[in-house]
């Protein structure tokens, strides 16, 4: 299949997965279940609380079928429905409560307090946004 179809085919739902009968999964195998490269699935572990595979004795990543199916829902949230790295964070997470939040952070239109400076924090957050936004547009690659 040319690189482009292999984009676009990638690009298709989470939904169309089918997850095969067994408890445990290799990085690899996780990777091409859900048609997201290795590399993203490890930068989504560090993103993701909710996604801690275990290693094995090797120090190889084992997922186990829950894993699997957190990594289709994070692909969904953002490649579906336009989270950013924290929305999809916090919609995992279910600290989402009220209808309006539950809206991607790409169309909300939150401003800061008059006044408010950058600080470590927020500045350290930003920068793990963009290195998500960086990190999904090389994997669309």
């Amino acid at each position: 299949m040319p690189r482009s179809q292999a984009s676009r085919h990638a690009r298709s739902s989470s939904a169309e997965v089918a997850i095969p009968d067994k408890p445990f999964f290799r990085i690899n195998e996780v990777s091409e279940l859900t048609r997201t490269k290795a590399h993203v699935l490890r930068y989504w572990e560090t993103e993701f609380p909710t996604l801690k595979p275990e290693k094995s004795s090797a120090g190889r990543r084992i997922y186990s079928r829950e894993d699997l199916e957190t990594v289709l829902k994070i692909k969904r949230l953002l490649y579906e429905e336009g989270f950013t790295i924290a929305g999809a964070r916090k919609q995992l997470s279910g600290e989402i409560g009220s209808e309006a939040e539950s809206a991607p952070e790409t169309t909300r239109h939150d401003k800061p307090h008059e006044g408010a400076s950058l600080d470590g924090q927020h500045l350290r957050a930003i920068k793990r946004e963009l290195q998500g936004i960086l990190t999904i547009l090389s994997s669309k690659c």
